[in-house]
C-alpha cells in the first residue's frame, strides 16, 4: 500500500487543494470522472454550471425577437445549429478538462492520479486513512479530503435506463435537438433546461409532482415564475412519471395525476431533473463509521472536519456537494480555501462561512436569491417584526425602457433594526441585481444604510435594487446619509 502525505477524492474543487505547499510532499488524487464522459475537473466544469450557461447565452439570443417586438423592432431567429453549438461548447470544456488531467497526471512528479471509483477502507478513527480502487490500487495518507461530489437522482420506474432518457450529465451532448422534450422536475435544473430548449424551438413539456415550479424559493417568486413558465412552454402539475417505454422512434411516458388518472406523452427524449444526491454511498462512508445525514450528506463541523460518532476526526476533511447542503460551486470553492488553510496550518484552523449564501437560476426569466424566505423570516423573528417590499422592474426608468412587466425584486428585513433577512429576484440580470444585497448582508449593513450610503447610477437597472431597499419600513440610523 503506497503511503502519501495527502489524499484527495474528487477533482472538482478538491483539485485546488494541491498548492505549492505540497511540492515536496506526496499527494494522491482519485476521481473516476463526472457524468457520462468520465471527465476530469468535477461537475461544474463538465456537466454543470459552466456548460449549461454556455447554452443559456445563445438561448437568450434566440429569444431576442420576443423582446424586440415589444420595443417596435422586428427581428427573426432563423436557425439554431445545435450540433455546432454543442461542439463549440464541449470543444472548449473537454480541452480544459483534458489539460487539467494532463497537468496532474504527467507534469507533477509528486502527484499520483487514480482515475477509478475508490472506496474507503480500514480504520477511520485516526490517521492514516486508506482507500482501494476498483482495480485494487490501495493508498493511505496522513490527511484525507473527501470532495466526491454528487450525482443526479433517478426515480425507480420501468424504462428509466432507455437510451432516450437523459439527466443533466448527458442531455447537453445529444446528437440532435429533440423536437419534443419531456422534462420531469420543477427545480432549478429542470427549469434551466426548459428555458434553454424552448428558446431553441423544442416543444417542451414540463411535469412536476407539486403545484408550482421552484417551490423551494420564496412563494412570491415561485408563483411569478410559474406564471411566466406557463406562457413559454407547457407545464403540467401534480403528475408523477410511472413508466417510460419505446414508442416508434421516440418514447411514451406514462404519467399518473394526483387524483389517479393515467395520461401519456409521446416525445423524442426525456430529461429527468428531480434533484441530486451526495456520493457518500459510492465511497462507503457509512461502512467505515463516518457520520452521514439522512439526506446522504457527509457530516462535518464548522472547520469542514468529518465527524464520526459526533466527533471530528483529526486530518479528515470534506467539502462541496458530498457534505454541503447548498450544493453550489461558489460554496465548494470557499470550503476548499478553508480546507486548504486547515491542512497547511493545523495549529490555527479556520471555520467556513455559510451566511448569506446566494444562488441563481438561469431560466427564462432568470431568478436569484439570498437569505431566507418570508415564511422562514416570520418563523425566525415573528411576522409582526417583518417588513417587505416588492419592487417591479417596470416602475423604474430602465424598466420603462425595457417595457418590462414581469420582473420583480423582493427584499425582506427586520423592521426593528433594518437587518436584511433575504432577497428574491425574478427578471433580467437577477443574478447581478442581487449582489449589493449579498454584500450588505455579508458586511452587516442595515437596509437604509445600504440604500443611502452609496450613489446608484441613474437610470441604470440597478435602481430596482435601490428602490426595493428604500421601500422597506425600517429605522433611519442617527446621522445616516441623506
Amino acid at each position: 500500500m503506497a503511503h502519501y502525505d495527502l489524499s484527495i477524492i474528487g477533482s472538482g474543487s478538491g483539485n485546488s487543494l494541491i498548492t505549492p505547499f505540497w511540492d515536496d510532499k506526496r499527494v494522491v488524487l482519485a476521481d473516476k470522472g463526472s457524468g457520462s464522459t468520465a471527465a476530469f475537473g468535477g461537475t461544474c466544469l463538465n456537466v454543470g454550471c459552466i456548460p449549461t450557461k454556455m447554452f443559456v447565452r445563445p438561448a437568450a439570443l434566440a429569444r431576442g425577437p420576443v423582446e424586440a417586438a415589444r420595443l417596435n423592432v422586428t427581428q427573426e431567429t432563423t436557425e439554431v445549429d445545435w450540433s455546432a453549438m454543442r461542439d463549440r461548447v464541449f470543444g472548449r470544456i473537454d480541452a480544459i478538462s483534458a489539460g487539467g488531467r494532463q497537468y496532474r497526471e504527467v507534469e507533477l512528479d509528486h502527484v499520483d492520479l487514480v482515475t477509478e471509483q475508490v472506496t474507503l477502507t480500514g480504520d477511520f478513527s485516526q490517521p492514516p486513512f486508506a482507500f482501494v480502487s476498483e482495480s485494487g490500487v490501495r493508498a493511505e495518507a496522513d490527511q484525507l479530503v473527501i470532495a466526491a461530489g454528487s450525482r443526479p437522482v433517478l426515480p425507480q420506474v420501468p424504462g428509466i435506463d432507455l437510451p432516450g432518457v437523459h439527466t443533466s450529465d448527458s442531455i447537453m451532448r445529444i446528437e440532435q435537438r429533440p423536437e419534443k422534450l419531456l422534462i420531469i422536475g420543477g427545480g432549478y435544473i429542470a427549469c434551466e433546461f426548459a428555458g434553454v430548449f424552448s428558446a431553441f424551438g423544442t416543444e417542451v413539456i414540463q411535469v412536476n409532482r407539486s403545484q408550482g415550479l421552484m417551490t423551494a424559493m420564496d412563494a412570491d417568486i415561485s408563483a411569478a415564475f410559474s406564471a411566466e413558465a406557463e406562457k413559454n412552454w407547457t407545464v403540467h402539475y401534480q403528475r408523477t412519471a410511472t413508466r417510460i417505454a419505446e414508442h416508434g422512434e421516440g418514447l411514451r411516458v406514462e404519467l399518473v395525476t394526483s387524483d389517479g388518472r393515467v395520461e401519456h406523452q409521446d416525445v423524442d427524449a426525456v430529461l429527468v431533473a428531480i434533484g441530486r444526491m451526495p456520493n457518500t454511498d459510492l465511497i462507503g462512508a457509512r461502512e467505515v463509521g463516518l457520520d452521514v445525514h439522512s439526506d446522504g450528506r457527509l457530516a462535518v463541523d464548522e472547520y469542514q472536519r468529518v465527524l464520526s460518532q459526533g466527533e471530528p476526526v483529526a486530518g479528515l476533511y470534506a467539502l462541496g456537494d458530498v457534505s454541503s447542503e447548498a450544493m453550489l460551486k461558489h460554496v465548494a470553492n470557499q470550503e476548499a480555501r478553508v480546507v486548504a488553510h486547515n491542512l497547511e496550518h493545523p495549529a490555527r484552523i479556520r471555520a467556513s462561512r455559510h451566511e448569506a449564501i446566494p444562488s441563481a437560476i438561469f431560466s427564462f426569466p432568470e431568478m436569484a436569491q439570498v437569505g431566507i424566505t418570508e415564511v422562514q423570516a416570520a418563523e425566525t423573528v415573528g411576522a409582526e417584526n417583518l417588513t417587505t417590499k416588492i419592487q417591479r422592474y417596470g416602475d423604474t426608468a430602465y424598466g420603462w425602457a425595457m417595457e418590462d412587466g414581469e420582473g420583480i425584486f423582493k427584499v425582506i428585513a427586520d423592521r426593528r433594526s433594518g437587518q436584511i433577512l433575504g432577497a428574491h429576484v425574478m427578471g433580467y440580470q437577477a443574478s447581478n441585481l442581487i449582489q449589493p444585497i449579498i454584500q450588505a448582508m455579508s458586511f452587516g449593513q442595515d437596509a437604509y444604510t445600504a440604500a443611502r450610503g452609496q450613489y446608484w447610477i441613474h437610470p441604470a437597472l440597478m435602481e430596482v435594487t435601490e428602490n426595493a431597499l428604500l421601500g422597506l419600513e425600517v429605522p433611519i440610523p442617527e446621522d445616516a446619509p441623506l
